[in-house]
């Protein structure tokens, strides 16, 4: 059984994989922010995404996307905006996504959703 960091590091690589495969360009991984870190920083076209991803081995306590609660929103709102300040990205456009993995898939296939504009932001 994987470690929860290790589970982690494998949905966050399979959810890069998959927004390569659908035309994202991958900024950054892990971005150290504040004293947190973004999972996933990505250009959709001419638009800076922040992208939380939720990993589980299944779905047995509950679906991902039901971690990303009001408390985690306004944390990642916060990363976000002071990765904008220190890259002075003011002046783009910018959203929040959300991509759940979960590997239960057949033969252990991860599963992945995509939530575009997942919730809303101060900006």
């Amino acid at each position: 059984m994987a470690s929860r960091d290790e589970l982690g590091r494998r949905g966050e690589d399979e959810a890069a994989k998959y927004l390569r495969g659908i035309g994202y360009r991958i900024i950054s991984r892990r971005e150290p922010v504040l004293r947190g870190d973004i999972d996933l920083i990505v250009l959709d076209d001419r638009t800076v995404v922040f992208v939380e991803v939720r990993t589980r081995s299944d779905t047995a306590h509950g679906h991902p996307a039901e971690t990303v609660g009001h408390q985690k929103q306004r944390r990642i709102a916060q990363l976000a905006n002071a990765y904008i300040r220190r890259h002075r990205l003011e002046d783009c456009r910018v959203r929040i996504d959300v991509v759940t993995v979960t590997f239960n898939g057949p033969e252990g296939r991860p599963v992945l959703e995509h939530f575009q504009n997942a919730f809303d932001s101060p900006w």
